[in-house]
């Protein structure tokens, strides 16, 4: 359960800081010309980003060799919700009413999905 919780928390962290690498070498003046690509693999918030991801697909396949698939990929729904939290917190992006109802609704289908497989 840790390493499953670990994949998912990380996965989510490593989108967080690949969406501000990406809004700073967007945001960043071209130098001479150089592709958004290019800015992007020097910024190290995406390079981060791109790290914790990688880590949190290691941790995800060490999972799916422990756990059934059907139990593990409900926890991605996890993610979602707290992509909007840090979205909303960190990012400072404008979130909806709709959103935040949405995520709720998800989490409570992966509450549901837990209380069957207990049951």
């Amino acid at each position: 359960m840790a390493l499953l919780l670990f994949a998912v928390f990380s996965s989510a962290a490593g989108q967080i800081m690949l969406k501000h690498g990406m809004r700073s070498a967007s945001a960043a003046a071209p130098d001479g010309g150089v592709p958004l690509a290019m800015r992007a693999a020097t910024t190290p918030w995406v390079v981060l980003g791109l790290t914790v991801f990688a880590l949190s697909a290691v941790a995800w396949m060490s999972t799916l060799a422990r756990v059934p698939l059907s139990t593990a990929y409900p926890f991605n729904a996890l993610g979602y919700l707290l992509i909007v939290i840090a979205a909303s917190t960190v990012l400072h992006e404008r979130t909806s009413l709709w959103t935040w109802a949405g995520s709720l609704v998800v989490v409570a289908g992966l509450l549901m999905v837990m209380a069957g497989r207990q049951g």
